[in-house]
């Protein structure tokens, strides 16, 4: 499960799952260590985790105090009930997005000073492929062919105080008719821009964990196919 709070990447891991060496500079043992604020900072695994220390993480996630933590890597005890845990939690809102190509170009959105991809909330009977369609055909007045699902990714949001986590499904598109594309104004979209690989790596430096890691799983999948 890719969860992203406070836009900061937890990773919920099954038992006896870990990240790559590469990927943490400190381990925490939950059996055996208490989980602190001093104990998390840059790129962290915590193993061994039950739902007792997904609340201390949170609680101390959300503290008043900034946090020096980076990424976050949980090896749940009972991988299930925790993801369980986690969603009842908050409030569960379905969506579903694209990530739009067009010959070696990638279609983003500049939207509340932030590079993003188009997404939006599901409608009552729809399948997540026909949200992510429709949204981007509203956002951006771009038809689309839905292709492979990339990946999934949670992220939490307050609405009317209200805290809110947001499961998005996303989708490879290709562009099938983009002559009449102009931003949705109405949806907070200032502008739509068709970009390179390397322009995307820059916009991305002004961008969502989530929506990095979009790209990061298409460009995973991509090369590993290609290879």
């Amino acid at each position: 499960m890719n969860v992203f709070i406070n836009d900061i990447p937890i990773r919920i891991l099954r038992p006896g799952e870990q990240p790559d060496p590469g990927e943490y500079n400190y381990l925490i043992d939950a059996r055996k260590e208490s989980i602190t604020k001093a104990g998390l900072i840059h790129h962290v695994w915590v193993n061994h985790a039950d739902t007792h220390h997904l609340d201390v993480i949170l609680d101390l996630i959300n503290s008043k105090v900034p946090s020096h933590l980076l990424s976050l890597w949980i090896t749940a005890e009972d991988y299930r009930f925790l993801k369980v845990y986690l969603k009842r939690k908050f409030k569960v809102v379905k969506a579903a997005g694209g990530l739009i190509q067009k010959k070696d170009r990638f279609l983003m959105i500049y939207r509340m000073k932030k590079w993003d991809l188009p997404k939006g909330k599901k409608d009552p009977g729809e399948k997540a492929l026909q949200t992510a369609a429709r949204e981007v055909q509203e956002e951006c007045n771009v038809s689309v062919k839905v292709g492979r699902k990339i990946c999934t990714t949670w992220h939490t949001y307050t609405m009317n105080k209200n805290v809110m986590l947001k499961q998005t499904k996303w989708f490879l598109m290709e562009v099938a008719d983009d002559t009449r594309m102009k931003p949705s104004l109405s949806e907070g979209i200032e502008e739509l821009r068709w970009m390179t690989r390397k322009e995307v790596y820059h916009a991305l430096e002004n961008s969502y964990k989530s929506i990095q890691f979009v790209f990061e799983e298409f460009y995973r999948k991509t090369d590993t196919v290609k290879g």
